[in-house]
């Protein structure tokens, strides 16, 4: 069985695709996924379906929850299903499954350490391979409770960061003309985050477009004073430096 967070919640027994229709026990079972393999107290399920303010008869809903989850994981599962009832709750067993919040885990792992060793077409390749596996946000419209909401902010994270280091190994590959585009895309959804600025900087100016890289710290210069009062970090300052004296920066051979 396969479950898949980074998008809406799917299940997949090889098959067939499924998905939990009835919002709180799909927040159940996201906060089930997202601790796969650990116990999800009845309190931690309590607070992530109702938040402060649980009905009077919580523990006998969760429980009703829990039977219709089974039967539905059953159903997908040859009759097993992975929700195993374990003091103080309950955890949901992969045993041979995989959910593809590992898997993307795993090839950002080996991306990085790839970049690392210096092996850039390996590292471009698997964070690639990490990012196509995401089909949207963390668990699409659903909004859960603390652990829902805790993994989907780490998830983006890292799904930033893995964004970042393919663009690094892309920019020693040579690639930068085919990163213009894409970069402009970013910086103009994460405005505030600096290495996608200068990423696009040394990108434009490694393609011979050295006002259009000017422009572009002019652009995060003004957007860094007008929302938090604060300059481009150091790295920016000094690839500008670079820029404006029409430094010979050292472009790889293209891949």
């Amino acid at each position: 069985m396969r479950f898949e967070i980074l998008g809406s919640l799917r299940i997949s027994d090889g098959k067939d695709v499924f998905t939990v229709t009835a919002p709180k026990m799909e927040s159940l079972l996201a906060a089930m996924v997202v601790r796969a393999d650990d116990v999800v107290s009845m309190d931690q399920m309590c607070t992530e379906i109702w938040g402060d303010s649980p009905p009077r008869r919580a523990a006998a809903t969760l429980h009703v929850y829990i039977s219709q989850l089974r039967k539905l994981l059953g159903r997908t599962d040859q009759g097993h299903s992975p929700i195993v009832t374990r003091f103080p709750g309950y955890v949901l067993e992969l045993g041979d499954g995989s959910l593809d919040a590992h898997e993307f885990q795993r090839l950002a792992r080996q991306g990085r350490a790839a970049f690392c060793a210096g092996r850039y077409q390996e590292a471009s390749v698997a964070c690639g391979r990490a990012l196509a596996l995401w089909r949207g946000t963390v668990l699409g419209e659903l909004r859960g409770g603390p652990i829902v909401d805790e993994f989907a902010t780490w998830a983006e994270e890292t799904r930033l960061e893995c964004v970042e280091l393919g663009n690094e190994a892309d920019l020693m590959l040579g690639r930068h003309r085919e990163l213009v585009g894409p970069l402009y895309a970013l910086v103009n959804k994460h405005p505030l985050i600096e290495a996608f600025h200068r990423q696009l900087m040394l990108a434009l100016y490694r393609s011979d477009r050295r006002a259009d890289a000017l422009h572009a710290f002019q652009r995060v210069r003004s957007v860094l004073d007008r929302e938090l009062g604060i300059t481009p970090c150091r790295p920016l300052h000094e690839l500008h430096q670079q820029i404006l004296a029409d430094e010979e920066l050292r472009v790889p051979a293209a891949a």
